[in-house]
């Protein structure tokens, strides 16, 4: 086994790491990159394979070959220079048709799986039985219909000899000739009566790979010939048949002009007899070539061909075989299966999926951007609660974030296999929050559901419920709200059995509660009932260092929402995102990069400082070195607030920001500092 280095974890790199992992051929001993969070530095981390910030770390003399990912050609030749003479140093061009050599096999692999399901949905939907040999006469493939004429299981015939299965079947003889039979009669040992076509499988080297046999059960039309010897009489009856069949079919004479039709194709394709008979095939098709034509021209079956039909173009799929009577071609018959009922299944399948998404949490701790102390500082809170079952309540301003963090806690706990229920308490009016938060019963008000409804409490049942913007509740609401959280139970509009719910309430507010609570319009014990454990997340201009990740993270978002290929940005348009204070934090944020990306030229892949729209910075704020005393009368008390606050933003200032500095320059904890921070309005401000 050759063992393998890689300098360069990016997507090349990742890609052929996860190669090399998968093969037995080579054992990758360590990749190297400067970036920490490079893609292939995380994965070797996963499969347990050593990762360095430097090659000099990693390289060894029992390294056979060193694949150079990074595309600098000085990395390469000093590579070369440090190796040993054994070792094989692969330059970051080839490494690089290596990893697009390796994408495009996997899309090759996903194509191929697709081909594969449309392919097993027509040969099993097909009401024609259908068997497939190797090239030894054993059976390979059986689909529904032939086990119902043979009378036999799959899973019973699978893997056994043709002739054990049918002994009379012609299947070996066609091996040996490797000629078609064309609608050979073949009698079943359970009595049936089968008109057969056998098809040997030749590749286009000329190599035999097997047979295949489509057989149609002709046993009723042949009793009713033995019966009815009238020739009108037996046409008649035919023709009754195939009208009264569910399946669309149209019949063609040897020159391709329709003389048949039954009311299932009518209806599927909205053509009637007059635009049919008589006309030549291709008179139904509006997209696609005639398969009858086709059939007429090659003699041969045409299985699963795609078209659209009909002036309202319906999409569906097409079996044509050809009518040959002593050997002379009479004209061909098809067989049109509507695809339109599976496509409208699998819409609402996907529907179904979105309804779904709405009821899972989607975001995990990993996907929270953030290095700062603050940042880290709120994230290990709430990791901490995400492990109790206590009343969670987010607190910062909008766009910082909360919602992530509330999907974020869900999928930490015990209950993240159970539902997540988002509700934003601002955007539901009043007169329906209650019902809609706590159902209601048949009968409850006018227009009530029959049987009545559950509420988003009772579909959270078990899992959690995110209350965003929890302090625009109403008065009432809020007195519903707490009775909740004492009781775990609510009452459903227009009932009085109270239902126990088990649900982690997770709360988040940009609204100063302190200060609504002395306004009167928050509760006071409400707000204790939601304050069990709060988590402050700061806002973005007290976070700037994590605005190059950010970055970087909202770009792989927006390309995948836009369609672009934007690599990154430039050091200069990133100093200029710096230099705001962003009051509308990470949201801001992603809306200047996408309207840079709008922006932008499809040739152009980093972001310039051109591309971003102007920003709006407030003035700067004189810093208070000293409190100001004002001539009216104040409380002793409020003029301690007014000093304090001023002392907490001069020496937040000294401290450029930093808030952990801060603290303990104050002699305060953290915790308190964010609390006083709040309490004056100190974090609205800029302290960078």
């Amino acid at each position: 086994m050759k063992k393998v280095l890689i300098v360069g974890a990016g997507k090349g790199g990742s890609a052929l790491l996860k190669m090399f992992h998968e093969t037995k051929l080579m054992d990758v001993v360590a990749i190297v990159d400067r970036n920490d969070d490079a893609p292939g530095i995380k994965a070797a981390r996963d499969m347990g394979i050593q990762t360095s910030n430097h090659w000099r770390d990693v390289l060894t003399h029992d390294i056979d070959i060193i694949v150079e990912v990074t595309g600098d050609d000085e990395v390469f030749t000093t590579l070369r220079k440090a190796s040993a003479a054994h070792t094989v140093v692969i330059p970051g061009d080839i490494a690089y048709i290596i990893a697009q050599l390796v994408e495009e096999k996997e899309q090759l692999i996903a194509t191929l799986k697709t081909a594969t399901t449309k392919h097993d949905l027509i040969f099993n939907s097909t009401h024609d039985g259908m068997i497939v040999i190797d090239e030894r006469g054993f059976v390979t493939h059986m689909n529904p219909s032939a086990e119902k004429m043979i009378g036999k299981r799959k899973k019973e015939v699978i893997g056994s000899h043709i002739l054990h299965v049918i002994p009379a079947s012609g299947l070996p003889r066609v091996l040996q000739t490797r000629e078609v039979e064309l609608n050979q009669e073949l009698l079943l040992e359970n009595g049936k009566k089968m008109i057969t076509t056998r098809i040997p499988l030749i590749d286009e080297n000329g190599k035999l790979f097997g047979a295949f046999a489509v057989f149609k059960d002709i046993t009723e039309v042949v009793h009713l010939a033995e019966e009815v010897t009238n020739l009108k009489e037996i046409r008649t009856m035919l023709e009754a048949i195939i009208h009264s069949s569910e399946e669309a079919i149209s019949v063609v004479d040897e020159y391709g002009n329709g003389i048949l039709i039954n009311p299932a194709y009518t209806k599927l394709t909205g053509l009637s007899e007059e635009e049919v008979i008589g006309k030549p095939a291709t008179a139904d098709i509006s997209e696609g070539e005639s398969m009858h034509m086709k059939v007429l021209k090659t003699r041969r079956p045409v299985r699963g061909a795609r078209m659209k039909v009909g002036p309202k173009k319906r999409d569906v799929v097409v079996n044509v075989a050809p009518i040959i009577v002593d050997g002379v071609l009479k004209g061909s018959v098809g067989v049109i299966h509507d695809v339109s009922e599976i496509e409208q299944l699998t819409s609402e399948l996907q529907r179904a999926r979105q309804i779904i998404r709405t009821l899972e949490a989607k975001y995990s701790f990993d996907d929270i951007v953030g290095t700062s102390e603050e940042m880290m500082l709120a994230i290990e809170q709430a990791k901490l609660a995400a492990k109790t079952p206590a009343t969670i309540l987010l607190r910062g301003e909008s766009g910082t974030g909360k919602e992530l963090f509330a999907h974020a806690i869900h999928n930490a706990s015990d209950r993240k296999y159970n539902k997540f229920v988002r509700v934003n308490c601002a955007a539901i009016s009043e007169s329906l929050l209650e019902s809609e938060l706590f159902g209601y019963e048949e009968g409850a008000f006018s227009g009530a559901r029959r049987g009545g409804k559950k509420g988003l409490f009772e579909e959270a049942n078990n899992g959690s419920i995110f209350l965003d913007e929890i302090g625009e509740l109403s008065a009432n609401m809020q007195a519903k709200l707490l009775r909740v959280l004492q009781e775990k139970e609510i009452v459903r509009v227009g009932g009085t059995k109270p239902i126990p719910i088990n649900v982690r309430v997770i709360a988040a507010t940009n609204v100063h509660l302190e200060k609504a609570i002395a306004d009167g319009t928050f509760r006071e014990d409400l707000y204790y009932r939601l304050n069990r454990m709060p988590i402050y997340i700061p806002p973005l201009r007290a976070r700037k260092q994590d605005i190059p990740a950010l970055c970087e993270r909202l770009i792989q978002k927006l390309n995948q929402d836009y369609g672009r290929n934007v690599e990154g940005i430039t050091d200069d348009a990133l100093a200029y995102l710096l230099s705001y204070d962003w009051p509308g934090n990470v949201r801001e944020l992603e809306n200047v990069l996408g309207r840079a990306m709008i922006f932008m030229k499809y040739n152009e892949v980093i972001i310039e400082r051109k591309h971003i729209s102007l920003l709006h910075k407030p003035k700067e704020q004189e810093h208070l070195s000293s409190p100001e005393w004002s001539n009216d009368h104040k409380p002793l008390a409020k003029l301690v607030e007014q000093y304090e606050a001023k002392v907490i933003e001069s020496v937040l200032h000294a401290c450029q920001g930093n808030k952990t500095a801060a603290a303990k320059q104050l002699g305060i904890s953290i915790r308190n500092l964010y609390y006083k921070l709040e309490k004056y309005g100190l974090d609205k401000k800029s302290m960078q």
